[in-house]
């Protein structure tokens, strides 16, 4: 047997092959094979350097089942390199249940640093990176991207070309003030930041998707201005039951946290604004 079987994670070019890194070259060389989305592109990036190596399809559908025949390669001492058509592998990207099975099996995972598309965008984008959330491709359903929406730190995302425009109306109902990078095809030839908030950007690209891959960064939601209205409307309610107020906001303020006298003070506001 073979010995020094292990897993070396190799983040891609996200756009300009030229930000390969000479470590990560070093590795897929030395590798036995290379576990890539697409083996058309990948070698792409491999003849650009002459870099001569085997490849093997490693994608979404087919994760589990080839996961398991590379951690059976590298227990027999083999040196398996990984990576995704652009950028670093897991992250909205195939990888992770390789990682998972080479970290159970006991064999060593290498991860090697490069480009990432979400942290260019951060940066680029001019709002805090101090405290962020990376939150993926975007949820469809206007309830859980709201709640994306809502994070009080700086948001990073993935969106479809396709979405851009319907995701930032939504952002400019809520909140049209809010700061906004839109970074499109990063580190290539038609790279483009439009930064402005929501209502601005929105505005901009309701009647026209923009081109390429893009990634959406969204400054934090300001602090929410007295108690939750969910918790406003639980003590409205109870009042409108025949409980006092006093009593009323004091129990929803045990149940959510809130402030008593907050809630005490909205349920007043409400009673004089009838």
């Amino acid at each position: 047997m073979r010995a020094g079987g292990r897993l070396v994670v190799c983040p891609t070019p996200i756009g300009n092959l030229e930000d390969v890194t000479l470590r990560v070259l070093s590795a897929l060389r030395d590798a036995d094979v290379i576990a890539c989305e697409d083996t058309r592109r990948t070698r792409v990036l491999l003849e650009r350097y002459g870099v001569h190596a085997a490849l093997v399809s490693y994608h979404e559908h087919n994760e589990r089942e080839r996961a398991a025949e590379l951690v059976t390669r590298m227990s027999a001492g083999d040196i398996v390199a990984l990576v995704s058509d652009a950028g670093m592998p897991l992250v909205s990207d195939p990888g992770f249940v390789l990682v998972q099975a080479c970290v159970a099996a006991g064999h060593e995972v290498e991860v090697l640093p490069g480009p990432s598309a979400a942290i260019a965008a951060l940066v680029a984008s001019a709002l805090p990176a101090d405290a962020w959330r990376f939150a993926g491709f975007l949820p469809r359903k206007r309830g859980a991207l709201l709640e994306v929406l809502a994070s009080p730190q700086t948001v990073v995302a993935f969106e479809s070309p396709k979405r851009v425009g319907a995701t930032l109306a939504t952002l400019a109902e809520v909140d049209p003030g809010r700061p906004v990078a839109v970074c499109r095809e990063l580190t290539k030839i038609h790279e483009e930041v439009v930064r402005g908030d929501a209502a601005t950007v929105a505005a901009r690209y309701a009647d026209e998707d923009p081109r390429g891959e893009v990634v959406l960064v969204f400054g934090g939601a300001p602090e929410p201005v007295g108690p939750h209205p969910d918790a406003v409307e639980a003590v409205r309610r109870l009042v409108e039951s025949g409980a006092r107020a006093r009593v009323a906001a004091s129990v929803v303020a045990k149940l959510t946290g809130t402030a008593a006298n907050d809630l005490y003070r909205a349920q007043n506001a409400h009673e004089d604004a009838d």
